[in-house]
């Protein structure tokens, strides 16, 4: 395959492996297991570990499974470079790890995952500063930067209410004043969207989910995008200015992150995201078909008193996500009737799962209030908009007539 044609999203990523050499003409990159790389000229072994010429020092800091991987993601968000953690969460944690010291400050959207919360709690107790807002407001953002902020991060889809922040106004207040924009695109995935359309500096994607999509491998990346200028982040340590201007973020990444703290994806689950990787564009057609379908049916029916789903015309941010978005993604949540139990409702699904993760091949359900949110308590839940009664839906690939009615057959009963 020509590297100078343009191809679309699917054969790109399916063929990028082949665009370097293969171990004996494999299809896909081999699971290399080393964590260590000998060089028979000693000379290229100092080489490489002070990064003038390329090679692999140490597993902790990627191998060459990794690196294939690495390079699809890359491909997926029109990057200039990514680098692969243990998980999605690690990969948010290397920013705190790599970019941010005490006195610092970021602003953040208050409407995020769980955990990413509590991270930012916890950066919070050790010197920088974190400023939650309405990040569907763009003056909300503005009205919290202060001459400290080195970076402003978002969601594209808020799991679980699925509030859109205002993207593209976000980064244009970034670009204006020079300050680094991180967006996760964990909710999208790059095939429903790229940040960097919105002049996104940093992605963030939690390979466990709709990229990986099997629900067999944790992981997560961040990807370059090539449009912030790292010359001017002031946190970058002196050894790094040594790098090209481009390339002094992920250098710094690399090694406080990876290197130092050690996040590292292994080379097994790589190869298992990779695989999943290939068949995303053709999953996410079909999960967000099927959640369309199923909100519409939810809402649709009196004994449902909310439906939350970025893909119908009643949520608030519906035209952002018209004009940014290939269609509205496969979170949903809704809250039932009072008058309806919400954990007699899951019980009596037979299709969806009851469990925790995001982006499986399978529909999967959970009582967000009484679950992944119960430890932040009931007056910062309410803040983000998380009714006690509300269910989370990650929707998978099942036929739609058959999710929909298993969902009408439970409030029937």
């Amino acid at each position: 395959m020509s590297e100078k044609k343009t191809y679309g999203f699917t054969t790109t990523i399916l063929h990028n492996d082949r665009h370097k050499p293969i171990e004996h003409g494999s299809l896909h990159k081999p699971i290399h297991t080393s964590v260590a790389f000998g060089y028979t000229d000693a000379r290229q072994l100092a080489s490489v570990f002070q990064g003038k010429e390329p090679g692999f020092r140490y597993g902790r800091q990627g191998n060459p499974t990794i690196s294939a991987l690495e390079d699809k993601v890359s491909k997926m968000e029109d990057g200039v470079a990514t680098l692969c953690f243990g998980t999605g969460m690690a990969a948010i944690g290397a920013l705190f790890q790599a970019l941010l010291k005490a006195g610092d400050a970021i602003v953040s959207s208050s409407f995020l995952f769980g955990n990413t919360n509590s991270l930012w709690q916890t950066v919070a107790g050790q010197g920088v500063d974190v400023a939650f807002v309405d990040a569907t407001d763009v003056a909300q953002v503005e009205a919290a930067l202060t001459p400290n902020t080195r970076m402003v991060f978002v969601e594209t889809i808020a799991n679980p209410r699925t509030q859109v922040a205002d993207l593209a106004r976000i980064g244009e207040l970034c670009r204006e004043r020079g300050i680094l924009y991180v967006v996760d695109n964990t909710m999208t995935s790059p095939w429903l969207f790229r940040p960097k359309s919105v002049g996104a500096g940093l992605v963030v994607n939690s390979l466990t989910k709709s990229i990986g999509g099997h629900g067999i491998a944790l992981g997560g990346a961040l990807t370059d995008t090539g449009l912030f200028d790292w010359s001017a982040y002031p946190n970058i340590a002196p050894n790094f200015r040594k790098q090209p201007a481009h390339a002094q973020g992920m250098a710094q990444l690399r090694a406080k992150a990876l290197r130092d703290f050690g996040a590292s994806l292994g080379p097994e689950a790589a190869h298992h995201i990779a695989v999943g990787a290939e068949t995303l564009a053709l999953r996410m057609t079909r999960t967000c078909a099927n959640a369309l379908a199923l909100a519409t049916m939810l809402e649709a029916d009196e004994r449902v008193a909310k439906v939350h789903y970025p893909g119908l015309a009643s949520h608030p941010q519906h035209d952002i996500v018209a004009s940014l978005f290939r269609a509205g993604g496969s979170l949903l949540s809704f809250e039932l009737h009072e008058s309806i139990d919400p954990f007699d409702y899951l019980n009596r699904l037979q299709l969806a799962i009851p469990a925790s993760n995001l982006g499986d091949n399978r529909t999967l359900v959970i009582p967000v209030a009484h679950t992944i949110f119960f430890e932040m308590g009931a007056e910062r839940r309410a803040s983000m908009g998380i009714a006690e009664s509300l269910i989370r839906v990650s929707v998978g690939i099942e036929d739609t007539d058959d999710l929909v009615e298993d969902f009408r057959q439970a409030l029937d009963a």
